[in-house]
């Protein structure tokens, strides 16, 4: 692990700095349970001042963590991953109103409030692996407001409000800089984003293939040879049935397949209501016939099975997030700071990282107290 720990932290410029971040990555990796700082502290060192010092390291410590995950996405995907990037929500309940981005939010998945911070990532695909290479923090409206809020979380004066849809489309530009995949199919959840037609439009200008989950509301119109019918919601075209079905095995292999229905559509534009590019709505089809999911993309010369199976990966990445949660302490940063939330978020990723891609074997045994003095 000395070799990932000095390629990934080679920007830090103190050695402290570096030993530090050595120290936590060691023990995101070996500690149990609840990933605390005390805890991490007592499974690496056994100095009663090491608590404070990781604390310190990761909470006020002035290292950027852009470039930690700018250099973890250059190791990544020097392990050819596959041409997908999959954007994924993590969902961190906390208590009270002091922690940076902390707010009530609605989660789709578990169909709760929660008062929690909101972060999106961005997972590259390697085999059977998605692993986190780069974060945002989604700041409400209510905190870019209010001043005293700004201060105390320490926010940069540069942090201003975006949407989701703008948070996954800079994922998507940082992605575009940090890699060559030219031709890598952005796919991503953004069923509850009313304006996620602004996303579809940046990424038809930058010319990326996708496949994004729409809300329900968002206006279609059909398309194909004969049709002549007006606008109308994806939900009630997806009602209608359509005339392209592909039954797609999961991606374990061990679930019943999944039936498909899809159809070719457009996306008004202009106040003429002039029709846009072709797409293809598609959405799984349960048994009471009703849709799921409705997903469009791009990607029209491709079977239905094709994109089917890429929606699939969006599983697998909630399952990233849930195993990043559980086993790595994604949601246990005691920190309430702008700069703390990012660094914590670095330092989970590459703890992830190196486990799936190195294995728990390459953990080192020795004591990291020598490393980190």
């Amino acid at each position: 692990m000395d070799h990932y720990s000095r390629t990934i932290f080679k920007s830090l410029r103190r050695i402290d700095q570096r030993n530090w971040a050595y120290a936590y990555l060691k023990g995101l990796l070996v500690t149990s349970g609840k990933k605390s700082v005390r805890r991490l502290a007592t499974a690496v060192s056994q100095d009663p001042s090491a608590a404070q010092s990781l604390r310190q390291f990761v909470s006020l410590s002035p290292w950027d963590s852009e470039d930690v995950m700018e250099e973890l996405t250059r190791w990544v995907a020097g392990h050819r991953p596959a041409p997908v990037w999959s954007i994924g929500r993590a969902v961190l309940p906390k208590r009270g109103d002091r922690s940076v981005g902390v707010h009530r939010y609605f989660d789709p998945s578990s169909r709760r409030t929660l008062n929690c911070q909101l972060g999106l990532g961005a997972f590259l695909c390697v085999g059977s692996a998605q692993i986190p290479v780069d974060w945002f923090l989604h700041l409400p409206a209510v905190w870019m407001h209010d001043t005293q809020r700004r201060r105390d979380a320490r926010i940069p004066d540069s942090e201003r409000y975006l949407p989701l849809w703008a948070h996954t489309l800079r994922l998507v530009d940082r992605l575009s800089e940090r890699t060559d995949a030219t031709s890598a199919i952005v796919l991503v959840d953004l069923s509850d984003e009313p304006d996620v037609g602004h996303l579809l439009r940046e990424l038809a200008h930058r010319r990326r293939d996708f496949v994004i989950a729409i809300p329900p509301q968002l206006t279609v119109l059909q398309a194909g040879e004969g049709v002549a019918a007006g606008p109308v919601s994806a939900r009630a075209l997806a009602l209608r049935g359509s005339q392209d079905m592909a039954v797609v095995p999961l991606a374990d292999g061990q679930q019943p397949m999944t039936q498909l229905q899809s159809s070719l559509v457009r996306l008004p534009t202009g106040s003429q209501g002039r029709a846009g590019p072709l797409y293809r709505l598609f959405t799984e089809v349960a048994r009471d016939r009703a849709p799921g999911t409705l997903w469009l993309t791009n990607l029209t010369h491709h079977t239905v099975a094709e994109v089917g199976a890429i929606s699939g990966l969006q599983k697998g990445t909630m399952d990233v997030v849930a195993s990043l949660e559980q086993d790595f302490g994604l949601q246990d940063f005691e920190g309430r700071s702008f700069l703390g939330w990012y660094h914590h978020m670095a330092l989970v990723s590459a703890a992830y990282a190196f486990q799936r891609l190195h294995g728990r074997g390459s953990v080192p045994s020795h004591s990291t107290a020598r490393q980190a003095r």
